[in-house]
């Protein structure tokens, strides 16, 4: 986490790049800590240790992210820091489609707001 945090999430910024990831809204790590299942009472690890989640606001801003990180010009240091973060390059990248269930006290919607700090 140590590492995850203070150094690789930086890169960018340490780079000279800014921002580090292009057109993005929000990004988030998630350190997962594995609970027991009430189904079964087993503890399964899931062999990952952090859910990273970048937000776009458009499909258009992800798919030109995608190119800028990827490019010629980052993705040396990109592959040279995940190295000593990650166990291989094969690390998903995954798009997501999202239902939300309501969850008010009488069945309304729920809502999530994005607010910047000032």
């Amino acid at each position: 986490m140590d590492y995850y945090e203070n150094q690789h999430s930086q890169l960018s910024k340490r780079m000279g790049k800014s921002p580090s990831i292009p057109n993005a809204t929000r990004y988030v790590r998630r350190y997962l800590k594995p609970e027991k299942n009430p189904v079964t009472g087993e503890i399964h690890d899931p062999g990952y240790d952090c859910i990273m989640e970048i937000w776009w606001k458009s499909r258009e801003d992800f798919e030109n992210s995608q190119k800028i990180i990827g490019s010629q010009e980052r993705l040396p240091a990109v592959m040279a820091d995940e190295a000593i973060l990650f166990a291989s390059h094969a690390n998903p990248v995954c798009s997501v489609v999202e239902y939300d269930s309501p969850m008010g006290p009488n069945g309304e919607a729920t809502h999530v707001e994005l607010k910047y700090e000032d």
